[in-house]
């Protein structure tokens, strides 16, 4: 209790004054005056100190108690506290209790809210999408070789559509808190090669070589995470002509690491800051680009309290993700 600067400052100047009245009392009256001053002045002081000390510990429980209520772990119960100094505290402190947990709880409901409107669009327009599909699988065999093309290309754009739908629909997941993880160990190797295969056939048409090595094991949800690192590695192969992507991973004390390195020049510093939010097109962005893909890796890795950074290298840009160990 000493360390508080209020009680130090209230035993010095009641020390003084009580040396000050047991010296004026004894120039005055005698010894016996002067022992009575000094007694009364230290019964005072002891006396201020217990109660500056049980102040101190119900604001140092109220402390506790609002520490327990923003960890979602406990409640703040007035009946417990009499009335006093700090009760006028108390009363605010409770109300903006009140008023968070108001706050957080209509925050929840919303986000539960654009969860299910997100999945009830995405069913809604996989509907039209699937049928707009097989419209054009029948058509294909109905045209010429020189409209075949535009088929092909109108079927690209409602893969394109078809993936868009998907992704919002998982951030939307993500968001809510309602996106079910299954986590387990799985060898890196084998967890890059379910990443890259959907990609496999377009990174050969750009003359792109994809070099992998791994060692190591990883703990996780294979599906999300795969869908995390295949969007980088398609964003990798978006941005560079020919080249090369390098991947590297392995598994360490810590965490378990994937380093996804291009040949594609590196990224515009004033994009580096902003590569990861939401809706964010780049300045070399292809013009199909969305902005939702490396968003969407971010908050999978969080998800599984991982984390997603990027930086420029020498001749490329550079995506680490770090998936720890006791965690998932």
């Amino acid at each position: 209790m000493l360390r508080n600067p209020e009680l130090r400052r209230a035993l010095l100047v009641g020390g003084l004054l009580t040396l000050l009245a047991s010296a004026a009392a004894m120039s005055l009256s005698g010894w016996q005056a002067a022992c009575v001053a000094l007694a009364l002045g230290t019964v005072l002081l002891v006396l201020y100190g217990v109660e500056l000390c049980c102040r101190y510990r119900a604001m140092a429980r109220l402390a506790a108690d609002i520490d327990a209520v923003l960890h979602g772990s406990g409640d703040i119960h007035l009946a417990d506290y009499g009335e006093g100094e700090v009760s006028l505290l108390r009363s605010e402190v409770r109300k903006m209790t009140l008023r968070l947990r108001e706050q957080s709880a209509q925050l929840e409901k919303e986000k539960l809210q654009l969860a299910d409107a997100m999945a009830d669009i995405s069913h809604q327009m996989r509907t039209p999408l699937t049928a707009v599909n097989l419209l054009l699988t029948s058509l294909a065999g109905h045209v010429d070789e020189e409209s075949r093309g535009d088929v092909r290309a109108l079927r690209r754009q409602v893969a394109r559509m078809d993936w868009l739908v998907e992704s919002l629909l998982k951030l939307a997941k993500l968001d809510a808190g309602t996106a079910r993880f299954c986590p387990e160990t799985i060898p890196l190797s084998a967890l890059l090669a379910r990443a890259a295969e959907p990609f496999a056939i377009g990174m050969e048409l750009r003359g792109q070589q994809l070099q992998v090595e791994a060692s190591g094991n990883v703990r996780c949800d294979p599906a999300w995470t795969a869908e995390a690192l295949g969007n980088i590695l398609k964003n990798c192969s978006e941005h560079m002509q020919e080249g090369t992507i390098t991947v590297r991973a392995e598994e360490n004390a810590v965490a378990s690491v994937v380093v996804i390195r291009d040949t594609g020049g590196g990224i515009a510093p004033q994009d580096l800051p902003h590569l990861f939010e939401r809706y964010y097109k780049g300045e070399n962005a292809p013009e199909q680009s969305i902005g939702i893909g490396l968003a969407l890796s971010r908050s999978i890795a969080a998800a599984q309290n991982g984390t997603l950074t990027a930086a420029n290298v020498p001749g490329g840009a550079e995506f680490t993700m770090k998936l720890y160990k006791g965690i998932v």
